[in-house]
């Protein structure tokens, strides 16, 4: 062989090569569904909870769709003005069944004109606004609605085939009789408010959170001031009657989610409460409860749920998410990220806590705690296929870094010693500071 043959064989070689060498070695990551919908409240920093001051304000509240179905590292964020608020449960937006529109509760109105660096919380109004944006192209989500209701909604759900929204407001801002409106929803658009009878809820306790059935019309009613969760079932002309009994949970429950099976709801608690240290400041590590629906009769030949399984959180869990298969549960935990920077008790991380579900006994296992270097996470959301989790980051420890993010994880587990566990990827989608609350749309 002479040298210009050498020289050919060797180039070809290399040409065959290079694809091995240039192959992407990029872990799976395929997060499945259609769209995660959030929303941010801009209008604060998150340790406005402790001294009242509401600080830069970054942008205009927005809703966020992020399209996915593919690698997590090709996902983007696309927003709309939609106004909203961080103060109260990581339940401020729902999508209908069909996935076409989304709700957003204005639980406080954005901040007054200027929004000026000395303003505080006390400068933030009471809102009184249900929104309805059409996600039928998800990467222009339009305003379709907005509509009064009530002052100071906290939360809101739709039932399982999309034609009734449920409301919760604080007490402090309804001005009825009831906590809770009913709202019928036809072809994008929302009818009259009605304010049912609260059958379970004392006048002045705080229904923090009405959750619809995945298959029925009931509702789960978590009764925060009273640390327990009722069950009411849907009647005719838009009433509620009782369903069942009222089932006692631990201190200061936050929200509530039903399996995916409907046997079972889960509730988180905060352990906030009036003989805390302060408030919530101070708070121990929180709690996850079961209650199995329908777990028996009562004497009086009633219908009976029973409180099931208990497990330990991190602290202050305020965020709540069951996998599509049941299988997990997941907890956001502020632990006490939301202090001011010199405030000597602030941890400098949040965290998540993994637990596995029973779906037939309604067992929780505790799994662990998992830190991570992040400010005030509200909410989480599991992809379709159950092994990855989208978790909302509020802000972040390096002020450099503008806006909040939607962080990825995912399940993962030694093949020879199989417990789950949770990993933090290096991969996010950066979105509007203040998201707090987020669901999937599969």
């Amino acid at each position: 062989m002479n040298i210009q043959q050498w020289l050919a064989a060797s180039i070809a070689l290399i040409g065959i090569a290079l694809p091995v060498f240039a192959q992407n070695r990029t872990a799976p990551m395929n997060f499945a569904g259609r769209y995660l919908v959030s929303v941010s409240d801009a209008d604060m920093v998150a340790s406005a909870y402790i001294d009242g001051n509401l600080g830069t304000r970054e942008g205009e509240d927005v809703i966020s769709v992020i399209p996915v179905g593919k690698h997590v590292s090709q996902l983007e964020a696309f927003e709309t003005p939609a106004s909203n608020s961080v103060a109260g449960p990581p339940v401020a937006v729902a999508v209908t069944p069909d996935g076409r529109y989304a709700l957003v509760v204005e639980t406080f109105t954005q901040r007054p004109g200027g929004a000026a660096e000395n303003q505080t919380f006390g400068d933030l109004e009471h809102g009184d606004r249900i929104l309805v944006f059409d996600l039928q192209d998800p990467t222009n989500p339009s305003l379709v609605q907005e509509s009064a209701i009530a002052e100071r909604p906290t939360a809101v759900s739709i039932n399982f085939d999309g034609s009734l929204v449920a409301v919760s407001f604080h007490p402090n801002g309804a001005g009825t009789e009831t906590p809770l409106a009913l709202i019928p929803f036809s072809n994008g658009q929302l009818g009259d408010p009605v304010y049912p009878e609260a059958i379970t809820i004392p006048e002045g306790d705080e229904l923090i959170h009405a959750e619809w059935h995945p298959t029925e019309n009931v509702l789960a009613l978590v009764n925060e001031t009273a640390a327990e969760v009722s069950f009411a079932r849907l009647t005719g002309n838009l009433a509620l009657k009782p369903w069942g009994n009222t089932v006692k949970v631990e201190k200061a429950p936050f929200m509530a989610r039903f399996t995916p099976d409907g046997r079972h709801l889960i509730v988180n608690n905060l352990y906030w409460g009036a003989d805390v240290e302060g408030r919530w400041t101070e708070a121990p590590k929180g709690s996850i409860n079961s209650i199995r629906l329908e777990a028996g009769m009562q004497e009086d030949g009633t219908l009976r749920h029973a409180l099931i399984s208990r497990a330990q959180t991190g602290v202050s869990p305020e965020g709540l998410a069951i996998s599509p298969d049941g299988r997990y549960v997941v907890t956001t935990n502020l632990e006490r990220s939301y202090l001011p920077y010199d405030d000597e008790r602030i941890t400098w991380y949040s965290s998540l806590t993994l637990a596995t579900l029973d779906l037939e006994t309604g067992q929780l296992n505790h799994i662990a705690d998992y830190p991570f270097d992040g400010i005030l996470p509200e909410a989480a959301a599991f992809d379709a296929s159950s092994q990855y989790l989208a978790v909302v980051n509020y802000d972040h420890f390096d002020d450099s870094i503008e806006g909040g993010s939607i962080d990825f994880w995912r399940i993962g587990a030694d093949p020879l010693n199989p417990q789950p566990q949770l990993i933090k990827t290096n991969y996010s989608v950066t979105v509007t500071r203040g998201v707090h609350s987020m669901v999937l749309v599969e």
